[in-house]
């Protein structure tokens, strides 16, 4: 059992511990002035590319050069995926992109020893003229607030000691040791923290409602079943900051009085899993998990329980059914979940970002947090932000913050100079809102207004190549191969909605297709068992609504403008061809003819329309029609 006497000397000794990295919170150098931190970004992008390697090399360069009072540590992910893998080196905040082993050596001897810049992976945005600016104040971060993501990037994820320095545990203690239930509770509910999994009911009012609810078993439950395309939110947040989700569990456990969490976290998530489980044990082992916390007899303890990928489990009552031992299929909603969820127990359900937000909540106070964001909608958010977008990555931004602020402060804008078409929010579940509403404020009523929602926090950019129908078909077919196939709306009515817009994509579209397809999204919506069904059309409405324009120019022209849709394509040879006979020799069904040195031709029967002739032309003389 810990005293929180010997939390705060954790506290202590670790702070001057981790020397020069703090300045990447704006706090004073702490113990050698000298010192030295290179923190290596190890979230799921960079992790993949070696980092490992990439610290080692790092060690042992240090270690050659005889450099004292330099610390290299691997931490949680930087949030700018596009540019990894990434490494920021302190007190001066220096940015380095796109580092691979082999450049280890340079930048030990020119940065660590000459305190010179190695220019060519110094990140492009880190440079104001002739200055080059730290990290915090590179326009990708400028205009982000990190809560939920206020330790990743910073910490040690393996180092439970690094959680407590920056206030780690010390949430818990305070409501374990000077709170009652009711007034925990009161605090999340003057918060204003609306779930963060995608419907935003407010979390005081859910733990209200089990707290009140009598029962001899309560459960809290993590949702961690993280599955929209693209998404990696609650990922980052379970691989570079476990212990705020336990933290928050627990939290949560003495509000509404369980002694019980689980947490459900896809089999897929890998490093995520087994931070976890090294996370739990440091917990036990320091007696910030399990029976009479902090000597209060609060008992509380917190097990793993592995998806199999299926989508339709990240839906609360799917999600429990699967924990019980069975087919992850959503259950009629006849009671509430906080009232007879998992074995029929009073149950909190809350995803990894909503309970990571708790213990900053408890510590800086509701008004603190009612502060960041809107009237509506508290605090902050976190997206995935991907697509056609220059600087994709995980960005944490104040709820009110517009759509255009996030993809062109933000994110950089369109990439290649394109132009911008759509962003589609919310995952396969949200719709696609066009360039009039850049400037929509991102929360939970303004998103909902356009016709999209704000959804787990998935972000995906759209430009002029992107076809509008194709991607309405690209998540509806998500959709159904998820669907559980419980009920038929969602089993029946998505496949048929599948084949409509695969035929309009093949150029066999009708205009009674267009009727059908907004009928069915209608009768879908209201009559659907669960979320997954009542908001599988979304993107379909929202394409519908927004460019419809391109849905007729598919039926009733029979051509994709963004020429996408293979089948409504035409490849043609300009006169720009200079008789290479690359295309030709490349062809895989010899459709192209022509001499060398002479314009080459297509013929248009035998084409299959690969593609393969535009991206072997050395001139880009093959054009689509």
């Amino acid at each position: 059992m810990i005293t929180i006497q010997e939390l705060d000397a954790i506290k202590e000794r670790t702070l001057k511990a981790m020397g020069a990295k703090l300045y990447k919170l704006n706090r004073e150098l702490i113990g050698e002035k000298s010192y030295r931190h290179v923190l290596i970004c190890g979230g799921p992008g960079c992790h993949s590319s070696k980092v490992e390697d990439i610290k080692e090399r790092f060690i042992r360069a240090i270690d050659r050069k005889g450099l004292k009072n330099v610390e290299v540590s691997i931490a949680g992910c930087f949030g700018l995926c596009e540019s990894g893998p990434n490494i920021e080196i302190y007190p001066e905040g220096v940015f380095y992109s796109k580092v691979k082993p082999e450049d280890i050596d340079e930048i030990v001897e020119k940065h660590l020893c000459k305190n010179e810049i190695v220019e060519r992976l110094l990140f492009e945005g880190a440079r104001k003229g002739e200055q080059v600016i730290p990290v915090h104040q590179v326009d990708f971060y400028k205009k982000q607030k990190k809560i939920a993501l206020r330790n990743c990037g910073i910490i040690d994820y393996n180092n439970i000691d690094e959680y407590i320095a920056l206030d780690g545990y010390q949430a818990l203690a305070k409501v374990l040791t000077e709170m009652e239930q009711g007034e925990v509770i009161e605090v999340i509910k003057r918060s204003n923290l609306r779930g963060r999994g995608g419907a935003g009911f407010p979390t005081g009012r859910k733990w209200e409602t089990a707290y009140k609810y009598h029962a001899d078993k309560k459960y809290v439950i993590c949702n961690a079943d993280e599955g929209d395309p693209g998404a990696f939110m609650d990922r980052s947040i379970l691989e570079g900051d476990p212990h705020s989700v336990l933290e928050g569990m627990a939290i949560c456990g003495y509000a509404i009085g369980s002694d019980q969490g689980f947490i459900y976290v896809r089999a897929e998530y890998p490093v995520a899993v087994e931070r976890l489980r090294t996370a739990i044990k440091q917990a036990r082992d320091k007696g910030l998990l399990g029976k009479n916390i902090f000597g209060t007899g609060f008992n509380f303890d917190i097990e793993l329980r592995l998806g199999a990928g299926a989508f339709v489990c990240g839906e609360g009552t799917a999600l429990m059914e699967s924990i019980e031992g069975r087919r992850g299929m959503p259950r009629p909603k006849v009671e509430r979940t906080a009232h007879k969820g998992l074995w029929g127990k009073p149950t909190i359900i809350n995803n990894v970002e909503t309970l990571a937000n708790v213990p900053p909540i408890i510590i800086n106070g509701a008004d603190w947090f009612r502060s960041i964001g809107t009237e509506d909608s508290s605090g902050t958010k976190v997206f995935a932000l991907g697509g056609k977008v220059k600087n994709t990555g995980l960005v944490e931004v104040p709820m009110g913050t517009t759509l255009r602020e996030i993809i062109f402060d933000i994110g950089g804008g369109i990439a290649g100079g394109r132009k911008f078409k759509a962003v589609q929010t919310g995952g396969p579940s949200g719709g696609c809102i066009p360039e009039e509403f850049l400037d929509t404020p991102v929360d939970f009523a303004s998103l909902a207004k356009t016709g999209s929602i704000m959804g787990s926090g998935g972000m995906i950019v759209l430009d002029e190549n992107d076809c509008m129908v194709d991607i309405a078909r690209f998540f509806l077919d998500f959709t159904v191969d998820e669907s559980c196939g419980k009920c038929i709306p969602c089993r029946e009515g998505t496949k048929r909605m599948l084949e409509i817009l695969e035929r309009i994509t093949r150029g066999e579209g009708t205009e009674e297709d267009l009727e059908r397809l907004e009928s069915l999204a209608e009768n879908i919506t209201i009559s659907s068992l669960c979320g997954l069904g009542q908001t599988a059309s979304n993107p379909v409405k929202s394409t519908l609504k927004y460019f419809r324009e391109e849905y007729k120019a598919h039926v009733y022209e029979k051509r994709c403008p963004a020429g996408v849709c293979r089948e409504l394509l035409e490849f043609y040879i300009t006169d720009k061809c200079i008789g290479c006979t690359r295309c030709a020799r490349n062809c895989p069904v010899s459709a192209i003819r022509g001499n060398v040195k002479e314009r080459h031709t297509i013929d248009a029967e035998k084409c299959i329309k690969c593609g393969t002739c535009m991206e072997v032309c050395p001139v880009g003389a093959v054009i689509k029609r």
